[in-house]
């Protein structure tokens, strides 16, 4: 009996094991997925600004992969995170080049968790302007 338990033990053990090293494996990377949906469009898969809409843009999208050797070589986090939530005009977007994304994430957290009271959408968009600014300080070159 004793020893039909143990080996239960070790197997849930060596289960457990092996589904953290797999759940370790296909770890979700939030801010390339953030990045991927809603800036390579424009700025292009690695951030330089040749993303597939680019032709379609009356002013070519920033190289963001040069944001922190333009500042000194320190990557401006709260502008991006500003330019990403729309606390920051930036007037190369125009007035309708790029969206606003944390009005957007406000939008859908509401939908998404309207019936959880205790949810709070601020920090739900915060997490995600977090998340996608920075993915594009790791898009800077060295």
């Amino acid at each position: 009996m004793k020893q039909a338990k143990w080996g239960r033990l070790l197997l849930t053990a060596a289960l457990m094991a092996t589904t953290g090293a797999a759940m370790a494996a296909d770890k979700v990377d939030f801010g390339k997925r953030e990045y991927d949906s809603k800036c390579a469009v424009c700025h292009g898969r690695s951030g330089k600004g040749d993303g597939p809409y680019r032709a379609l843009l009356s002013l070519p999208p920033t190289d963001l992969t040069v944001l922190a050797r333009r500042n000194n070589g320190v990557f401006p986090f709260d502008g991006v995170a500003q330019s990403v939530d729309g606390r920051n005009a930036v007037k190369a977007h125009g007035s309708e080049e790029m969206p606003i994304w944390g009005r957007d994430y406000s939008l859908a957290a509401g939908e998404r968790y309207f019936d959880v009271p205790y949810f709070d959408t601020a920090g739900y968009v915060q997490a995600r302007v977090l998340a996608l600014t920075e993915y594009v300080n790791r898009l800077q070159v060295k």
